[in-house]
């Protein structure tokens, strides 16, 4: 077969009521030019000009090259040659542009190894039709597929260069293609777009911005007092006092590296606060690492955290880098540090101390640039008196301590975290649910959540499977919160007795579905007792 012989009535196979279009054999997808047009504009604005052609290079190269392997496998060449022509039949027959040959003795020198002329370029169009005339050339994909397709067929790299383009007012365009070695300082401009460097520097210019412009919505948002009433930037609902400071002094912390050491019962959010340390640091765009130190066991927890060197145990097969050196320049959380045994305490104090980790079976240290956060729900001041952790090691992690209050200790925060696990659960389950009765609402408030805020979370998401309208009612919630008084006086949470004894007698009639002798004996009164009770209660509009 020749690459004159391509044909797109055969090359293109596609079911006429629609489904999978495939071309030589491959998937492809229909895409209109203005929608390309208008991505192209959307990648200059947001990445820059240099970004966004150094992406839809690459992305270009890459189509070439996949396109000339599969061009290979499935159609038999006539030789070679044939193949390797076919690059340029395909973009014509593609509809990206019409490819002519280049006149000879067009003044590049030296001769080069592929040179051709473009018309109707659909990037020049667009880009023109979205953008205006540019400064310089813009067949940015075009270009790239050239290069991508001519270095897979000839086993080398060959660099395409667009040296005239309609897109910046030429008449045609105009495509010289080399191998690298042979081009000389003319491609130095031009050589940055086919490597990953200049995606990188735009990348971390929108990591800038983005950062930039979530700092001036919070910002924002303190100006019109609504951040202590809704969930911040990071999800972190904190209408109370007491939640309020730990998310500020989480974020004074956070612009330090200093280690900081999450306390609070367990299920209150300490991995949350970490994740906002984190993310409202200079190491954001480094990786955060989680890991469980209490689920561990003993025996694997050093490879774990610091790797292990191939053969140093049994099933260690290959070389393997531990969780320090994968959180290197950004965070590692070590969750439960409290479960930590004690010869891994003295191993945890050494690294944090000279920040360098050594290898399961290694004899050499290596560097680690890690900020690390660890939690526990322990009282580690009492596990050190009971010699079961090391005091230098809790002073090393305890730079700053963020307490994070129970659930009970913040009331305030209750409803606003109901009402956003409300919202996730029924997105997560399909459910419209809406929100809680007035009862729902006054049982959520009143419940002491000794599981804290994961308890509030499975509860809720409960409640909106049994669900049976479109708000949660005080039957739909676990039968522990209808029926238990409120925990613990807190602050703030001082009631009247005859208050108490109401909502605690209204909770065991409805336990016992309204069979009002069934409750009164469970509440050791008489039946005319509760009878009096209730009425009392219908009288004064509290009965529900």
């Amino acid at each position: 077969m020749r690459a004159a012989d391509l044909d797109l009535r055969e090359l293109l196979h596609f079911e006429p009521k629609g489904g999978v279009i495939r071309f030589g054999g491959q998937r492809v997808l229909l895409f209109d030019a203005v929608a390309l047009g208008i991505l192209r504009r959307e990648l200059i604005e947001t990445l820059g000009q240099t970004g966004a052609r150094g992406i839809l290079t690459r992305f270009g190269y890459a189509h070439g090259w996949r396109t000339a392997e599969t061009l290979r496998t499935e159609f038999p060449w006539q030789d070679e040659g044939e193949w390797k022509r076919a690059g340029g039949l395909l973009h014509t027959l593609q509809g990206l542009v019409v490819v002519a040959p280049a006149a000879r003795g067009s003044n590049v020198s030296p001769e080069p190894f592929a040179e051709s002329i473009w018309h109707e370029s659909y990037e020049a169009e667009q880009h023109l039709l979205h953008l205006g005339r540019a400064d310089d050339v813009v067949c940015w994909t075009l270009v790239g597929f050239a290069g991508g397709y001519l270095s897979c067929c000839n086993g080398r790299e060959i660099v395409c260069i667009e040296d005239r383009c309609r897109g910046k007012g030429d008449a045609v365009c105009h495509v010289v293609g080399r191998f690298r070695e042979d081009w000389g300082d003319e491609v130095s401009p031009h050589l940055p777009y086919y490597q990953k460097e200049c995606l990188d520097a735009a990348l971390a210019h929108v990591t800038g911005e983005l950062k930039r412009l979530e700092q001036r919505l919070r910002a924002r948002k303190k100006e019109l007092g609504r951040v202590a009433a809704l969930p911040d930037a990071s999800g972190i609902v904190a209408q109370s006092a007491g939640m309020q400071r730990v998310l500020d002094l989480a974020r004074r912390v956070a612009k330090v590296d200093s280690t900081v050491l999450v306390t609070g019962e367990s299920g209150v959010g300490k991995e949350r606060i970490a994740r906002l340390i984190h993310d409202e640091s200079p190491r954001t765009a480094g990786p955060f690492v989680a890991i469980n130190c209490g689920a561990v066991p003993e025996a694997l927890l050093e490879s774990e955290l610091f790797g292990h060197a191939k053969g140093a145990f049994t099933g260690a097969s290959q070389d393997r880098q531990g969780l320090f050196e994968a959180a290197n320049g950004g965070t590692l959380f070590l969750d439960e540090i409290g479960e930590v045994p004690p010869l891994m305490q003295v191993k945890l104090l050494r690294v944090l101390q000279e920040r360098e980790v050594r290898r399961v079976g290694e004899n050499k240290n290596r560097k680690v640039d890690v900020r690390v956060i660890a939690a526990t729900n322990r009282d580690l001041a009492a596990e050190i008196n009971a010699a079961r952790f090391r005091q230098d090691l809790y002073y090393r992690l305890r730079v700053v301590e963020l307490r994070i209050p129970p659930l009970r200790e913040r009331r305030d925060d209750i409803l606003p975290l109901a009402r956003v696990f409300l919202a996730e659960a029924g997105v997560r389950v399909g459910r419209r649910v809406t929100g809680f009765s007035p009862r729902a609402a006054n049982q959520l408030a009143r419940y002491g959540w000794p599981g804290n805020v994961r308890e509030l979370e499975n509860a809720i998401e409960r409640a909106v499977v049994l669900a049976r309208g479109s708000r949660i009612d005080e039957a739909d919630l676990p039968e522990e919160i209808g029926l238990a008084l409120p925990g613990a006086y807190a602050p703030g949470d001082v009631r009247a007795l005859d208050e108490v004894e109401r909502d605690y007698i209204l909770a065991v009639v409805r336990a016992n579905d309204g069979n009002k002798t069934q409750a009164a004996e469970q509440l050791k009164i008489g039946t005319a007792t509760l009878y009096r009770k209730l009425k009392q209660y219908e009288a004064s509009g509290g009965a529900g």
